[in-house]
């Protein structure tokens, strides 16, 4: 009681609450504009937490991170263009039903599956989190190392295309980490007679760069002209009671999908919505209508990938192991606060754990009101001149390159980033485990060279750890589960 009491006093303050709204209104935008997504609008915020509190910085992420997933859905339904990756599914059921004379009832039907996905992923983010940090203490190096491993698998395997490609993407990740100085010996690494690169390269000016540069860049490669809403009834209706009702099973499937995928390192909504989305196309009773604006096909796209938000964090917050790319930002906002995810924060700060449920849910309820409330707004807002939107991230990007260290060598690794990220993109490789790979490969590194040492270079002694054992065990049945599946599905295909 003390613990909830403590954070109802530092987290109901009208400064963290403001930031928690502006938050939420700038996420939701930032998600119905097409091509920001939720790691550019959190990085375009990045700069104003330097002149504010922990709570508040906090609250302004947790209300752009809940509220942007959301966002995307709103373009997808007015538009058939998806805000962000993670709403690629909602195009299928919301643009029909909107081109159906039937906006409004869509935007409703995704506002509450959104709604509903975020509160339970939030509920089973507070029982879970809590217990896994606290013990977290007793994972020794092999165990993180094996737990890395299985972040790092799953995220090649879960990246658009070729797995090929998102294993060497992450491994670019893991490089960059080892630029600079080592941690043990002190020595100097691959600075290429560069003294830029002599104090190693910060994660959030290359993660601005291959995200919010790229797209800019992207984005003026291929410039077209923003098209008007060619749909009819804009605005927000809910759906009728009975018919809620009737999908509940809906609902459930979705948000669970979209909470357990979650929970695994690196997968990201956009996998969780279409895993969420060819299941209740099988199992749902309305299979049939799919594809041409059935409500179940809205429901499995948007509680999944909300419920997404409330599962990422389980490994962020109780194993600094970040879920996606947008916790990846989150990751480094409670490092730059002089927070540490994991045992720490749980025994040290449970004031902050319980403080940031709590804006979870008050983001969750601010981000429904926002689509009752601001659809219609929304739509004029999807009509803004693309040069002037790419120009306002353009700027945001280098000042939250810049102001990370003060260093102007970090907008020039920025633009450099943003420069690699388009190549990348056109050789279509996934650059989201490149950051994840970057976020976790100093833990990467240095688990393993101490649990080496401490075995005197002895690997079968390292490895012996039961829970890095029962890890690693689980993700060589991952692999082998997956390949079995791909090699069956070629198979048939032949």
């Amino acid at each position: 009681m003390e613990n909830i009491a403590l954070a109802l006093e530092e987290f109901a303050r009208p400064a963290v609450l403001l930031a928690l709204v502006v938050g939420s209104v700038w996420g939701t935008v930032a998600g119905a504009l097409p091509g920001i997504g939720t790691v550019a609008a959190l990085i375009v915020a990045l700069p104003f937490t330097f002149g504010m509190s922990t709570e508040a910085s906090i609250g302004l992420f947790m209300g752009i991170y809940v509220s942007s997933v959301y966002g995307g859905s709103i373009s997808a339904i007015l538009i058939n263009t998806p805000g962000t990756p993670q709403s690629a599914a909602t195009v299928l059921d919301g643009y029909p039903m909107a081109k159906a004379g039937k906006a409004d009832l869509a935007i409703g039907w995704a506002t509450l599956a959104s709604l509903v996905g975020g509160v339970f992923s939030l509920i089973v983010l507070i029982v879970a989190a809590p217990i896994l940090a606290r013990v977290s203490i007793a994972f020794g190096p092999a165990a993180i190392f094996a737990i890395i491993v299985f972040a790092l698998t799953c995220i090649a395997w879960v990246s658009t295309g070729s797995t090929i490609k998102g294993l060497l993407a992450g491994m670019i990740g893991l490089f960059l980490t080892t630029i600079g100085p080592d941690d043990l010996t002190g020595y100097t690494r691959f600075d290429f007679g560069q003294p830029a690169l002599m104090g190693g390269l910060s994660l959030i000016p290359v993660l601005i760069g291959i995200f919010a540069l790229s797209e800019v860049f992207h984005r003026a490669a291929f410039y077209f002209a923003a098209k008007a809403p060619d749909v009819t009834n804009v605005g927000f209706r809910m759906p009728p009671r009975r018919e809620v009702l009737v999908r509940v099973p809906q609902f459930l499937r979705a948000s669970i999908i979209g909470t357990f995928v979650g929970i695994l390192p690196g997968t990201g909504a956009t996998a969780a919505t279409f895993v969420s989305y060819s299941e209740l196309r099988r199992t749902s009773p309305r299979s049939d209508n799919f594809g041409k604006g059935e409500p179940d096909g809205l429901i499995a796209s948007e509680a999944s990938n909300n419920a997404v938000t409330g599962g990422a964090l389980i490994p962020t917050l109780a194993l600094g192991i970040p879920g996606d790319g947008g916790t990846v930002v989150l990751l480094g906002v409670l490092t730059i606060q002089g927070l540490t995810p994991g045992f720490d924060l749980a025994q040290n700060n449970p004031h902050i754990l319980t403080g940031a449920f709590l804006l979870i849910l008050i983001a969750n309820l601010i981000m429904f009101g926002l689509g009752v409330l601001g659809a219609r707004i929304f739509a004029r807002i999807l009509s803004m001149p693309e040069p002037v939107l790419m120009a306002f991230i353009l700027v945001f990007s280098i000042v939250g390159a810049f102001v990370v260290r003060g260093n102007h060598v970090d907008i020039l690794i920025c633009a450099i980033a943003g420069v690699a990220g388009v190549i990348l993109r056109f050789a279509k490789y996934p650059v989201a485990p490149i950051v994840i790979g970057m976020a976790l490969g100093a833990t990467f590194e240095g688990k393993l060279r101490q649990g080496l040492i401490s075995a005197d270079g002895n690997v079968v002694e390292f490895l012996s750890d039961p829970i890095a054992l029962s890890i690693l065990g689980a993700t060589f049945l991952f692999v082998l589960v997956s390949l079995v599946r791909l090699l069956s599905k070629g198979a048939d295909s032949a």
